[in-house]
């Protein structure tokens, strides 16, 4: 079976977009992106291409082409586009703005097919693996549940009132939320399922991560198992392993100089990759908790970084 194909890019307030090879550091490809700055960075699952949320639309670039324009732009948003992912197959989009929406684009037809209103400036979002709930968090300190199939709001949470949710993440199967926030803490909840589809959030644990603010909290993928971590990525430039099992500090990685705006885990989780506003992403290894490789070339902060090393879905 041929080695699957291994998709890294960044984005920076220089206004580019590049795609780096993720062993020798070499960056090939150089997308200029004038209009805007880059919030969020997302591969589709078959890697044919590269969504970039920009202020205020969203556009999709080929990956395997070398064209500088964007075959697709999703233009409905008023403001910045904080968050941006696809469904499982890659047949839908979804997308949170500071204009207080969250939307559902088919990759197929121009427009927006849904939108959804959070009464606060959205920061994140993300798709539960069950693929019929989107779970968002604004900056006025809302967690809210859509569902899909009902098309409506499910369920809403304000762990610390008026203390902006800057990032979520769900366990791959279902079993965890976390919410981090800007005064360093994370919010983990246990999914449960009620009687109908809705997700019930029961409270497990409160931590403490980082002084300053959480800028991107993650779990790790599905081939990562039996082991199960959380990183947090902080404005006091480390990136912090928690072993979920307790919620125990495994490693702080150390080297960034600045603020660490993202993080992205390989598809066994065996390494990180990070960007910072020091310009630089970096490889980690997750076994030593040691940087591997810096991927140097941004002229300014460097805030969103995707990363696709895993198999293509096979065909139906």
């Amino acid at each position: 079976m041929a080695q699957p194909s291994v998709i890294l890019a960044t984005a920076s307030y220089d206004h580019t977009i590049r795609f780096w090879e993720a062993k020798s550091g070499r960056c090939y490809r150089t997308i200029q992106y004038p209009d805007s700055q880059v919030n969020r960075l997302e591969i589709t699952p078959d890697k044919r291409y590269l969504a970039a949320a920009g202020n205020p639309h969203i556009r999709l670039f080929d990956i395997n082409s070398s064209s500088p324009q964007p075959v697709m732009s999703y233009d409905s948003h008023t403001n910045n586009v904080m968050a941006v992912g696809f469904q499982c197959d890659g047949k839908w989009t979804y997308s949170g703005s500071e204009d207080g929406t969250v939307k559902i684009w088919d990759l197929r037809v121009p427009g927006c097919q849904r939108e959804y209103e959070s009464r606060g400036a959205v920061n994140t979002v993300v798709l539960h693996p069950n693929q019929t709930e989107l779970i968002s968090g604004d900056q006025n300190g809302n967690i809210r549940v859509w569902d899909l199939t009902a098309n409506s709001c499910s369920c809403e949470l304000v762990p610390e009132v008026d203390t902006a949710v800057r990032s979520l993440t769900v366990m791959w199967d279902g079993s965890l939320v976390v919410a981090a926030n800007n005064h360093g803490t994370c919010y983990v909840w246990r999914l449960l399922k009620g009687n109908q589809t809705m997700t019930n959030f029961e409270p497990l644990h409160k931590l403490q991560a980082h002084n300053g603010y959480i800028l991107k909290c993650l779990l790790s993928p599905e081939f990562c198992e039996p082991h199960r971590y959380l990183a947090t990525a902080s404005s006091d430039h480390s990136v912090k392993i928690w072993n979920v099992d307790g919620f125990t500090l495994e490693k702080t990685l150390i080297g960034h100089q600045r603020w660490v705006w993202d993080c992205v885990f390989s598809v066994d989780g065996a390494y990180l990759i990070t960007a910072s506003s020091d310009t630089t992403a970096k490889l980690w290894s997750m076994t030593s908790g040691e940087e591997i490789k810096t991927y140097q070339g941004h002229h300014k902060a460097t805030v969103c970084c995707a990363l696709h090393d895993g198999a293509e879905p096979s065909p139906p």
